[in-house]
């Protein structure tokens, strides 16, 4: 595992708290949406498919502090949309460091290599640069011609520099073990702390629908994929930056509801209702209400078709770490020996949508238009 013993113990500790108190939900990853604007129009993205006086708003300082505050979670992962576009990111990124919160700054790493200089190298600070496979690879996901080539350079002046430097990765339709495990071994390659590996969620904004993964592929693919590690490829061993019995509930062998309020996401429109990932299920005005008011029981695979290809990291990595701390050995095995890479999966939760047809839903009106291609997505970007 790639996440340093500090953020570990603190992470760990918050969450002995929370049981010992017996907060029933709790959050561990306040997820940040500052804004929606970027500077790039990904395929399996769809942030910015929004009017523009949408993509004009901000969260300023004082709503992202509270935020923190309000939920209380020891981390936080600022995304968005680009949040370098954001010109007080910078001091939003003090103010969490001030609240010893960790935090993940997520970025395209397009405006990173002129923006450094306005951070300082922290425990509590990591540059998350989102990289989605080789170069062919990533720069068809964004959609743009060397956008890869600009991250390896970031991320190798970011690790000089002595940042914390992580990799989120996003698999899709026509991946291939060997490829991945290439991937792998050059972020290794790079000193990279970890890398974030998790198949994509198919937005209902997103402008193509035909390059997410199928929930068996995607299980199947991790087997391969982690199979291939065990062999420590090149001598080196993969560093995730994700939790054990995570990795071992991608590769087919944990059934798992998800936790979505342990991934709480505050964006421009509120406290989104159940999770990120979901659209058209309604804003609460505040975390409190945002627990008590959003009904829980409704989402998650087998409760809503939505969430039925789900295996996000979002959701599901609370689920693994709660179930690290009620089967600790079995989470130690999984961390020395990695996930099982053959046998019978485990089972998928049971499909109860009987009611669904009595649930009240938001209605989400999104205008009919032929899905875009990588070109009209960088038009859409630059304007």
């Amino acid at each position: 595992m790639g996440v340093p013993l500090i953020q570990q113990y603190r992470v760990a500790k918050y969450i002995i708290q929370q049981k010992l108190k017996g907060v029933p939900r709790y959050p561990l990853v306040l997820m940040l949406e500052p804004l929606f604007r970027c500077n790039l129009a990904c395929a399996g993205c769809g942030k910015i498919d929004y009017p523009d006086d949408i993509l004009d708003k901000r969260l300023s300082f004082e709503e992202c502090m509270e935020a923190i505050d309000e939920c209380g979670a020891p981390i936080v992962s600022v995304a968005g949309g680009e949040p370098l576009i954001h010109k007080d990111m910078a001091r939003i990124v003090r103010g969490f460091i001030a609240r010893k919160k960790f935090v993940y700054l997520c970025t395209n790493a397009l405006l990173l290599e002129r923006k450094m200089d306005e951070y300082a190298p922290s425990p509590y600070l990591t540059f998350s640069i989102h990289l989605d496979g080789n170069q062919h690879r990533h720069d068809t996901s964004v959609c743009r011609d060397g956008v890869y080539e600009k991250c390896i350079e970031v991320i190798k002046e970011a690790r000089r520099r002595g940042f914390r430097v992580t990799v989120n990765c996003t698999l899709f339709q026509g991946e291939s073990a060997p490829e991945v495990a290439e991937f792998m071994d050059t972020m290794m390659a790079l000193g990279v702390e970890g890398v974030t590996l998790a198949p994509g969620y198919s937005y209902e904004r997103a402008p193509r629908q035909d390059v997410f993964l199928k929930k068996q592929g995607a299980k199947q693919l991790f087997r391969d994929i982690f199979s291939l590690g065990r062999a420590r490829r090149n001598g080196r061993r993969w560093r995730f930056n994700q939790s054990s019995l995570y990795l071992n509930f991608l590769a087919g062998n944990e059934t798992y509801h998800c936790t979505p309020w342990g991934n709480p996401t505050r964006n421009v429109f509120g406290w989104q209702k159940p999770c990120y990932l979901l659209v058209g299920e309604g804003y609460a005005p505040s975390f409190k209400a945002l627990l008590e008011e959003t009904e829980w029981h409704r989402y998650g695979t087998g409760r809503n078709p939505k969430c039925a290809n789900c295996m996000v990291h979002s959701g599901f990595e609370a689920t693994a770490v709660d179930d690290t701390f009620r089967h600790p050995l079995k989470a130690l095995r999984v961390a020395l020996f990695g996930p099982k890479t053959s046998g019978p999966m485990a089972p998928e939760p049971p499909v109860l949508y009987e009611d669904e047809k009595n649930r009240p839903r938001l209605k989400l009106v999104i205008k009919s238009e032929p899905a875009r291609t990588c070109d009209s997505n960088k038009q859409q970007a630059a304007g």
